[in-house]
């Protein structure tokens, strides 16, 4: 006879931390006393919700985000109270990637970023690697990506997990986020893509690939286009699309069934699936990309549009790139859309 708790549920529904045989037995549960730059961090019964929070900055990149996203996960990956973590952002969109006009215009200025002085992330040693008229350090370019995609690649080898929730946009760096998620719920009306591939950018992460097989993915970087969420999910990008006003009620409803798992079946299943994206060769993907992400960026072409950057402003080169294409509109931000 299965024995039902006082809840009514059977044991295997019960949390890592209930009942009297449970490892966590009398041990008080850490409260973490932390405030991020870039982001916010709650848990709500046994979902962890990670938001970035810079809205006015269409949720940016900075040199503090791979960082703290990285410390996120790792504080709900150690927390038993924890089944499954979320990500999502404030206002208008999700992350419309990396603020690059510090390196297209030269400004070298960060957004008040935690980049250590003196370092591969010290953006005035980055801005001056960027020089179109001196010599570029490929490793100094290197040691500084790679150190992104670590952080962001904290969502794909996390024990627990891992669910993006997409609105607004979704765009380069971005994309190089949501792609390392294990699950990718997102609106209807989302822009998603790597507009980037049209000039001065490769998708650090390497991840289109692993997530859409060959032909799709190509068929989106070999242009630069965007697709809408309805899309992504009839490509598999996406695992679900729906209409921007119901997306916070399907998203909980989804993470409410994965978090009703037990946290071991759920780091179990992970794991095992897991295995076949390291077959497939995802550390080589993002180590070949993360390369050629910095030869884009010190090619003809490339310093073409930096100094047209320089001389005009990001948005102004961004213009002059997508236009061809039919698909430029005025950002808000500077971010690499």
């Amino acid at each position: 006879m299965v024995d039902i708790d006082d809840s009514g549920a059977a044991p295997w529904y019960r949390g890592q931390t209930d009942g009297d045989d449970s490892l966590f037995r009398g041990r008080h549960r850490a409260e973490a006393d932390r405030t991020y730059r870039t982001l916010t961090y709650e848990v709500t019964g046994r979902v962890a919700r990670i938001t970035f929070d810079r809205p006015h900055r269409g949720n940016a990149i900075t040199a503090d985000t791979p960082i703290e996203l990285a410390a996120a996960v790792e504080r709900a990956d150690l927390d038993p109270h924890v089944h499954v973590i979320l990500l999502s952002g404030r206002g208008k969109g999700f992350c419309g990637g990396y603020d690059l006009s510090i390196f297209a215009e030269g400004s070298g200025a960060d957004d008040g970023a935690d980049s250590p002085e003196g370092t591969v992330v010290d953006p005035i040693v980055q801005a001056r690697n960027h020089d179109p008229s001196a010599v570029w350090d490929p490793m100094i370019d290197y040691a500084m990506m790679s150190r992104f995609n670590r952080g962001f690649a904290s969502l794909l080898h996390a024990n627990k997990p891992t669910v993006a929730k997409l609105h607004g946009f979704a765009i380069a760096g971005g994309t190089d986020i949501a792609l390392f998620a294990d699950q990718i719920i997102c609106a209807d009306d989302i822009k998603i893509g790597y507009p980037p591939t049209r000039v001065w950018g490769v998708p650090a992460a390497g991840m289109w690939a692993h997530r859409l097989g060959d032909q799709r993915a190509k068929r989106l970087l070999l242009t630069g286009d965007c697709i809408s969420g309805r899309q992504a999910a009839e490509w598999g990008l996406a695992v679900e699309s729906v209409p921007a006003d119901e997306l916070d009620d399907r998203t909980e409803e989804l993470v409410a069934r994965i978090a009703r798992m037990p946290v071991n079946q759920l780091m179990m299943v992970k794991l095992a699936l897991n295995s076949a994206l390291h077959s497939q060769g995802v550390a080589n993907s993002g180590m070949i990309s993360t390369v050629f992400d910095g030869i884009s960026r010190h090619t003809r072409e490339g310093y073409a549009f930096q100094n047209r950057a320089a001389d005009n402003g990001f948005r102004e080169a961004v213009r002059e790139r997508d236009e061809p294409y039919g698909d430029w509109k005025r950002a808000a931000l500077d971010t690499d859309t």
